[in-house]
């Protein structure tokens, strides 16, 4: 599971396509919550996530959703920039 950032208590990842389902999707961590969000869309797609937090994950995925597209497809994951 790399982790592709880590911003305001958020912390990104990735788990490997191979044990993972689509639709391609990153996880959202916090110290109490744990959220898929599509890259797609960016919305989440089961459970819950702090509302402000959320906000912060969908500008970080329409920041970078083509990179993270990207690793999705070819599993070569990079740190990317936090948002400011």
């Amino acid at each position: 599971m790399p982790t592709i950032c880590s911003f305001r208590g958020i912390i990104i990842v990735m788990y490997f396509r191979k044990k993972e389902h689509n639709p391609p999707h990153i996880h959202a961590i916090t110290q109490d919550f744990d959220a898929p969000f599509s890259i797609e869309t960016g919305e989440i797609m089961d459970g819950f996530f702090p509302p402000k937090s959320t906000e912060l994950v969908k500008q970080f995925i329409a920041k970078y959703r083509t990179e993270l597209l990207q690793m999705w497809e070819t599993e070569q994951y990079h740190k990317l920039s936090p948002l400011e």
